[in-house]
């Protein structure tokens, strides 16, 4: 599968930690802390072999795209995790990608989210719960 810029997206196979899941939900509620819309986490680790989750989210403009995506970035370093193996897009603001490896985050302006609708393409897989009961 490819991301910005024909990137490929989750570059490590066999980078699969049942701990990232943690980083995962900081991710989400960054991004939901952040203002982000219609965040969610998709659990894409059985049919995709590099990567287990995607965080999506989406901001109004280049500049809040901008800043979930680095409010995320800091986040996850808060919280004890790792440092993206490469960002895509922070650049254009359009789509910005954070490979994490054994998760993609992706940070949609709201256009660009309507036009690849990743949680379409990804709608048979199962959406992990991340908000607080």
């Amino acid at each position: 599968m490819t991301g910005p810029a024909g990137s490929q997206v989750g570059s490590q196979t066999g980078s699969r930690e049942s701990g990232h899941v943690q980083w995962v939900i900081t991710a989400a509620r960054s991004a939901d802390d952040m203002k982000g819309l219609d965040t969610m986490i998709i659990d894409v680790g059985d049919v995709l072999a590099v990567t287990d989750h995607f965080v999506i989210s989406s901001g109004t403009n280049s500049r809040q795209v901008k800043a979930i995506a680095e409010a995320i970035e800091e986040e996850i370093k808060v919280a004890g995790g790792p440092s993206p193996l490469r960002i895509e897009g922070a650049d254009t603001r359009e789509w910005i990608l954070l490979d994490y490896g054994a998760f993609v985050v992706h940070v949609f302006a709201s256009e660009q989210r309507d036009f690849y609708q990743l949680e379409r393409l990804w709608g048979d897989r199962p959406r992990v719960e991340w908000r607080a009961a």
